[in-house]
């Protein structure tokens, strides 16, 4: 993997059946190399073996090779790629520079194919260009994740908030619950003492004090079960409560969900698919027009006139005088040329007619595509709208279920508790009569004795333990209240200790939302800056005559996202020329070639440095300069190298004359 300092090493690049190249192996030097050579002599070839090896993926083999191989060595590394020929394509295997080479495609090697070269060009969305490496979709889902986990935080803190009120109540409660226990405690003790002195008068009467005893015992357990049912009772019900209101709020969110009916999933795929297709036929035609218009216009600027004098001379070397002589009439007639498809001589604008009709062909297609993209736009959100639905309702469905079934449970639960608290409220009343009875009785005997003591003016034993029993329940009570508040207290205090975290990790979430909601913006700003600086500066070096400036402006405008109308910016690209008479705004039509090929280079050179390329590709890779005059592409070499490791460059000889004598130069390949 590449490294992020600055590589002072060579670099030996082994090429083996890649392009038209059989074997071959080339030195670089750190700094500038020139592949100087004529068309036809595997420079492109070689640029692309660096490619391969770097983690390109548009290396060709060799028209008649299976296999091949690009090995790069940087010092002590070795990266290698090879190519195999399986089913009519070319399987790339091998550990290259780069595992990801999207930014180097788009950014570093700047071939004559290179999309951002060829967006200036041919007019294409500059900002989606500079755009592309930025994964878009995956910054707004985690948008939309850090949006949820504040919205629970925020949730979250405000409940604290609530909580925090709670608790000097609470710890009132708790006191005044302590003081009362204590009270019922004191007040417990004095009757159990009552009790035993009771009981120590009469154990001379042992016998019929013990089935008292038992009656009592029996009664005592029956009224501490009748405790529990009642506190069962009670608990029962708050839960019973809460999942009744929990049920009737998922009912309620249910009801608010949108109507899943009048969209057809399935359908909506389909749709997606069907236009998808259509797009990519679209495709298909655009690229095919842009060849032959492309091929047509430099027909008509005299380019390829190998092609012309084979139309002009085929018949051998008897008529190429005559042939030639007529080539170069038809050359200087500036109203007539001869038809390159068919032989014969037509009026030059008929042909530019004819190319004007294909563009505006084109155009209509490409509109035609764009409006389709956006309807696939609309049927995904449609899509992502039904499936968020779909999910959002399974999971009350789910709850709600779940809900319902704990609902009927507790129901029978409550209504078990309740037979049982009348079971044990009969038997608490047939036993108090049958210990008052055996009181009765016991006291009666009390009366017949011989110590002439009544027990009629001192509180009876069964009025003893009932008085114990109710201080045992409240107390129980108490007790459970007391512990309830507690825990309830300690909750509190539990949740207030995070809420000093819960606040710190709010402002790291605001923070990661701004930097995620500005990254967009930023990339685009940069690549705006950047490009305006270094073409300022480039055309000052280059010294185009009539050019003022040509710069990119971030405009907005309204798009629609699915079912939304959202602002997105876009990139307007001006060019501002000079007159005798004033200055004026031109369009990139009227660019010459040469101006257009700089200043596709000056934006790809915005894209490399505005998304750090130099930070893992020490290469950079340029091709196709012919259309800029020598004294231009030398200037052009001297600014493009301080921006990277290793620049190569491929130059025909007399582009490369001009290129200073210390640059490193590979004229056999």
């Amino acid at each position: 993997m590449a490294t992020q300092e600055r590589i002072t090493r060579e670099a030996t690049l082994r090429a083996r059946n890649i392009g038209g190249i059989d074997e071959t192996t080339v030195e670089l030097e750190p700094g500038v190399t020139v592949l100087a050579g004529r068309n036809a002599t595997n420079r492109t070839s070689l640029l692309q073996a660096f490619m391969a090896a770097l983690g390109g993926e548009y290396a060709s083999l060799k028209a008649d090779a299976d296999e091949g191989e690009a090995v790069l060595e940087i010092g002590d590394d070795v990266y290698r790629r090879t190519l195999r020929r399986s089913g009519g394509t070319t399987v790339m295997g091998g550990e290259p520079f780069l595992e990801d080479a999207e930014l180097a495609d788009l950014f570093a090697f700047l071939l004559e194919s290179n999309p951002a070269r060829r967006a200036v060009t041919t007019g294409d969305d500059l900002r989606e260009i500079i755009l592309r490496p930025v994964d878009t979709d995956e910054i707004e889902a985690e948008i939309t994740r850090l949006t949820a986990e504040k919205d629970q935080i925020a949730d979250e803190l405000e409940r604290l908030d609530s909580l925090s009120g709670d608790l000097p109540q609470l710890e009132r409660e708790r006191t005044d619950l302590e003081e009362r226990i204590d009270e019922k405690r004191t007040a417990l003790q004095e009757v159990k003492d009552a009790i035993e002195r009771a009981e120590s008068e009469i154990e001379r009467r042992q016998d019929d004090q013990n089935e008292l005893e038992a009656k009592l015992s029996e009664l005592r357990e029956r009224r501490s079960d009748l405790e529990d049912v009642r506190f069962d009772l009670e608990t029962e019900r708050e839960s019973l409560s809460a999942l009744r209101e929990e049920r009737e709020e998922l009912e309620a969110d249910r009801e608010e969900l949108p109507d899943l009916e009048s969209l057809d999933r399935e359908a909506i795929d389909e749709e997606i698919d069907r236009l998808q297709r259509q797009s990519q036929e679209i495709d298909g035609v655009v690229s095919q027009l842009q060849s032959i218009v492309q091929f047509n216009e430099e027909m008509l600027e005299g380019s390829h006139p190998e092609i012309r004098s084979l139309l002009a001379g085929e018949d051998g070397d008897d008529r190429g005088a005559d042939a030639a002589a007529v080539t170069e009439r038809l050359l200087e007639d500036e109203e007539t040329v001869q038809c390159w498809t068919c032989g014969s001589e037509v009026r030059r604008g008929e042909i530019e007619d004819t190319i004007d009709r294909l563009r505006s062909f084109q155009e209509d297609k490409l509109a035609e595509r764009d409006d389709l993209e956006e309807r696939i736009r609309s049927l995904r959100s449609d899509r992502r709208e039904i499936d968020e639905t779909r999910r959002e309702r399974d999971r009350i469905d789910d709850r709600l279920g779940d809900v319902s079934a704990e609902i009927e449970r507790r129901e029978a639960r409550l209504e078990e508790l309740t037979e049982r608290r009348d079971e044990l409220e009969t038997e608490i009343d047939d036993l108090e009569a049958q210990a008052a009875d055996l009181e009765a009785e016991s006291e009666g005997s009390a009366d017949d004795g011989d110590d002439g003591t009544s027990a009629e003016d001192d509180e009876s034993l069964l009025e003893l333990n009932r008085r114990a029993n109710d201080l045992e329940f409240s107390l129980g009570r108490l007790e459970r209240d007391l512990e309830t508040t507690t825990e309830r207290i300690e909750e509190i205090e539990s949740a207030l200790a995070k809420q000093e975290r819960l606040e710190k990790r709010r402002e790291e979430i605001r923070d990661e939302l701004e930097e995620l909601r500005t990254r967009i913006d930023r990339i685009e700003r940069e690549a705006v800056d950047s490009f305006n600086e270094h073409m300022d500066a480039v055309l000052e070096v280059l010294e185009y005559d009539n050019i003022d400036r040509i710069w990119i402006e971030r405009v907005g405008e309204t798009v629609r996202e699915g079912r939304r109308t959202v602002e997105q910016t876009a990139f307007d690209l001006h060019i501002v020329r000079s007159t005798d008479e004033g200055t004026y705004e031109d369009t990139i039509d009227h660019l010459s070639e040469s101006e257009r090929e700089v200043t596709g280079l000056i934006f790809a050179l915005a894209g490399y440095l505005v998304h750090d390329v130099y930070e893992e590709m020490p290469f950079m890779l340029l091709d196709s300069l012919e259309a800029v005059d020598s004294n231009r592409i030398a200037a052009l070499v001297e600014y493009f190298r301080e921006y990277t490791d290793f620049l190569v460059v491929a130059l025909l000889p007399e582009d490369a004359n001009a290129i200073d004598d210390e640059h490193d130069r590979i004229t056999e390949i």
